[in-house]
């Protein structure tokens, strides 16, 4: 079995790409979603959260709007949020992949925001990252209207450089074009799993082998 990591900043259009791989019959792991669940009323991850930031957790239901302020204008707060969940995402992402296994699947896709920063591209035989033009990708961000100009620099902060994580990728996924383009350049990315040549992983890459 050969894995895919799949990441990108935010607002980079990550999860489309996610989906669009989901529909051609790729298995998909999806971080985010696995933190929702952990964070969800009642999740594995309250007790922890609410001892972290008292008073975050109600009835065993998170304000991930308070979370959200408190992670971002407080790094201990932030650390100690990532030594919460970063484990138990790791833990789930391994019962993915040994499920995956016994299922005989060819490839699987890990769909990790974080990929690079967590250092779970090493589980990866390959990495894609999705990415955009800075202005268009601030502005998906924006029109969501769940963080402001100074949350969304802080997270940016987090994150690894886009020009660095399309340096270290094996494809890239440039989302800033047409849902068509987009379109164009996953399938062109499935072609380079099925084929596993120099040259399909340079077209998905944007270059010539």
């Amino acid at each position: 079995m050969q894995v895919l990591g799949l990441t990108g900043g935010i607002g980079m259009g990550k999860s489309t790409t996610a989906r669009l791989l989901g529909r051609a019959g790729v298995r998909i792991f999806d971080a985010d979603a696995v933190v929702r669940a952990l964070q969800a009323p009642h999740g594995a991850a309250l007790p922890a959260i609410d001892r972290l930031v008292p008073g975050c957790v109600r009835g065993g239901v998170l304000d991930r709007v308070a979370l959200r302020a408190a992670a971002l204008a407080d790094p201990a707060v932030m650390r100690g949020l990532e030594a919460i969940m970063h484990p138990l995402v790791r833990r789930a992402r391994q019962r993915f992949l040994a499920r995956a296994r016994r299922d005989g699947c060819r490839w699987v896709v890990l769909d990790i925001p974080l990929l690079f920063e967590t250092g779970a591209q090493r589980q990866c035989d390959r990495v894609a990252v999705v990415s955009a033009p800075a202005a268009i990708q601030r502005a998906r961000v924006m029109r969501r209207g769940t963080m402001t100009s100074g949350q969304i620099d802080a997270v940016l902060a987090r994150q690894m450089p886009d020009a660095l994580r399309r340096r270290r990728a094996d494809a890239v996924i440039r989302t800033g074009l047409s849902r068509h383009e987009t379109v164009r350049q996953v399938r062109r990315l499935l072609q380079a799993m099925r084929e596993g040549g120099p040259a399909a992983w340079a077209a998905a890459r944007g270059k010539r082998a």
